[in-house]
């Protein structure tokens, strides 16, 4: 699987070539980890939503309630990579179909079932909900929210040992969809801009779910509402589905490198075909028969993420806290990786063989791209309104930390002894 810690590993200096892809490893696996219970957490408020919108009075939103609906949605989507992993790419591919066409559905409802706001006003005014004094800075803060959808591009990476022709297809395929799913969005924000009606109407809305009030204003029908956020909510499970199939690879391969607490356990995995080339894999990883998938790495992704959804009992602060870790950890590593290359770029060092390329955009893509991340980076944490709180900080800053510090001291007193930097591996095959 070739993980983040594995483009560190490849392109860092051979000094610090190790320990950074240590840590980039570790930061990458919290980033997706703590993203498994956030898209289970979405579908959970696109379910209650839609209860509360049939009735506003329903107890369905307590503390208790919200993770009880998380930990079964993760469940679900383990049970699916499990039981029915071999069909994992069929669905996706169905629920790409899915995708399209509810897309379409919902741009045609929007346009034509709805009252429409002026140009004008779409393109001319803009509101600092968040009471920030500064419509930038405002809109700034805003960004995470939406950064969080574009976020885990590298998640076919992770997958790229059970795809034919990954060298080619795997790159080509996550710069496409990161630009088609990019002006599909473009163009559905600015669709519900001109659709949304009334904002603060729709922010107070009793669903707690803004999209679902826009629906429901729109069509005036409760089942039409019904049957488009369905379409929202299977996508978003299966959102879920494959967020635990890549964390599951990456937590997967980084127990091979023996980056993690009992990683003997989490490697375990069963291969039924493998080629000549990857037969020293088979020494990595211990078989067992009638598997062909990371089960344990599965269970343990599990294990995480339903530890993680149980601080949701006592308060939702701790576990909102440490979903935006999701958001910060994966943009660092995506920074590392990003930086790591940059250096080789102006250092005029070659850089490895490769059947798909950026060519001559590859230098001007990678530092627009640093600059980008960096500010989502510091966004990620920023509270959500001014003068928060201590129970509405946002303390993702020492959650994150904390873990550089702890994976740090971990790599100097027992990893470094036994980890092995994936470009070793690959140097030995």
């Amino acid at each position: 699987m070739l993980q983040l810690d594995h483009w560190v590993s490849e392109f860092a200096p051979k000094s610090i070539e190790k320990p950074l892809s240590y840590i980039v490893g570790w930061l990458a696996l919290l980033g997706w980890v703590t993203g498994c219970p956030s898209a289970a957490q979405l579908t959970s408020s696109l379910v209650q939503g839609l209860i509360l919108l049939k009735d506003e009075n329903a107890n369905v939103a307590a503390l208790w309630q919200t993770t009880l609906f998380i930990m079964i949605f993760l469940i679900v989507a383990v049970a699916f990579n499990v039981f029915l992993a071999s069909k994992l790419p069929l669905a996706e591919g169905i629920f790409l179909i899915v995708h399209i066409f509810g897309y379409f559905a919902f741009l045609i409802v929007l346009w034509t079932m709805s009252d429409h706001a002026p140009a004008s006003q779409v393109f001319g005014t803009f509101s600092d909900k968040g009471g920030w004094g500064n419509i930038g800075l405002s809109c700034l803060v805003g960004i995470t929210t939406p950064l969080w959808c574009f976020l885990g591009p590298d998640a076919g990476a992770h997958m790229s040992e059970e795809l034919k022709d990954a060298g080619r297809v795997l790159p080509s395929a996550m710069v496409w969809a990161t630009f088609f799913n990019g002006l599909l969005g473009l163009t559905m924000i600015i669709t519900l801009c001109f659709c949304i009606g009334d904002v603060d109407a729709v922010l107070e809305s009793t669903t707690g779910i803004p999209i679902i009030q826009v629906l429901y204003n729109a069509t005036g029908s409760f089942n039409g509402t019904v049957v488009m956020t369905c379409v929202l909510i299977v996508l978003s499970m299966v959102g879920t589905i494959t967020v635990i199939a890549a964390t599951s690879r990456q937590m997967w391969a980084f127990a091979r490198d023996k980056g993690l607490p009992f990683s003997s356990y989490i490697e375990h995995v069963s291969f039924r075909l493998w080629s000549a080339s990857q037969q020293h894999l088979l020494t990595l990883a211990q078989v067992r028969p009638g598997w062909d998938i990371p089960l344990n790495a599965i269970f343990v992704t599990l294990l995480l993420s339903l530890l993680i959804s149980a601080l949701n009992f006592g308060s939702d602060v701790a576990l909102n806290a440490i979903i935006s870790l999701s958001n910060a950890a994966l943009i660092f590593s995506y920074m590392a990786s990003i930086g790591c290359i940059r250096l080789k770029r102006f250092r005029n060092e070659p850089l490895l063989p490769r059947r798909w390329s950026l060519g001559r955009f590859g230098a001007p893509i990678n530092d627009a791209a640093m600059a980008f991340l960096a500010v989502g980076f510091a966004m990620s944490f920023f509270p959500i309104s001014p003068k928060p709180k201590p129970a509405d900080m946002n303390w993702g800053i020492a959650i994150f930390v904390f873990v550089i510090i702890a994976a740090g001291v971990n790599y100097v007193v027992s990893a470094r002894k036994h980890y092995v930097a994936p470009v070793a591996l690959v140097k030995e095959m």
